[in-house]
Parts: structure tokens; C-alpha cells; sequence
């Protein structure tokens, strides 16, 4: 399963796009639709969107493999896109450790659903940003039109 058309508008309206280094809400160097600078990386001048959406589709990729790996059941793609994007955002270690994970893999999915909805705190402040980004992904979790079960 891969991340679709609804999912992949998701994170990029979300992440937005800059063609400059910034620092995001953790101080993380980050460059083009929200990749996260590695060390072995330089960024010295500004990055075409073309150059951003070469380093988006490594970093989708990521996402993907986690979600796949961490969820033991059927997903329907609005299930697996707001997972992603979810990933994409807080890394998977988040999501490892999450009760959102804990309730989805024995089938609680309205639940898991809802711990999505927990997820909108940047430290110990509400984020408006967040707050939007995640009624997103719940919205796109109860997409009838990504409902049909793909993964197991």
C-alpha cells in the first residue's frame, strides 16, 4: 500500500513548502516540505520544488515502511493515509509507543481514531497547526470514499 493522491495533499498542505533551511517546532534544521536534515546533508543555498519533492518521496517512503511494520491489522487507505502522515510528522517511535497503536493492532479503530486526535501539543502548549493536521488525518481516517480495506 502507498501513501494516495488525498494523503500525499495532506502532509503537503500541512508541512507547506520552503526552499530554505528553518528550524521546525523542535529546532530541527529542516528544508523543503519538512525534511529533516541529516548530517550528512548541506542545504547552503535554497532548493528547487522539484529538488523537495525528490526528498519528500524518500521520506514518504520511510513512513510508509513504518506504518506497515508497527500495524498487525487491515487498513483501509484513509486509514493508512492519516498513519502516514501522522508518522511523517512525529516519527515512528511516536507511534510505536502510542496507545493510538496499542488500541488499533486489537481492532479498536474509533478508538485509535480518537487518540489521533490527542496528538496537538507542541511541549505543553495546544498547537493550533497541530490541532488542524490532526482533525485532518481523523477526517481522512473516515474518508468513505478510502474505506475499502487494502492491508492486512
Amino acid at each position: 500500500m502507498l501513501l494516495s493522491a488525498a494523503g500525499l495533499m495532506l502532509l503537503k498542505k500541512s508541512e507547506g513548502f520552503r526552499d530554505r533551511m528553518y528550524l521546525d517546532a523542535s529546532g530541527i534544521p529542516t528544508i523543503g516540505y519538512g525534511h529533516r536534515i541529516l548530517a550528512s546533508e548541506s542545504f547552503p543555498n535554497s532548493i528547487l520544488e522539484s529538488e523537495a519533492t525528490a526528498l519528500l518521496v524518500r521520506d514518504v517512503l520511510v513512513a510508509e515502511q513504518s506504518v506497515k511494520r508497527l500495524i498487525r491489522v487491515a487498513l483501509t487507505q484513509g486509514q493508512f493515509d492519516a498513519l502516514v502522515d501522522f508518522v511523517f510528522n512525529l516519527g515512528q517511535g511516536r507511534l510505536a509507543a502510542s496507545t493510538l497503536l496499542q488500541d488499533l493492532n486489537i481492532g479498536r479503530y474509533d478508538a485509535a481514531a480518537e487518540q489521533l486526535l490527542r496528538w496537538d501539543h507542541a511541549g505543553d502548549r495546544e498547537s493550533a497547526g497541530l490541532k488542524a493536521r490532526r482533525e485532518a488525518e481523523f477526517h481522512l481516517w473516515h474518508n468513505p470514499s478510502l474505506r475499502q480495506p487494502l492491508i492486512a
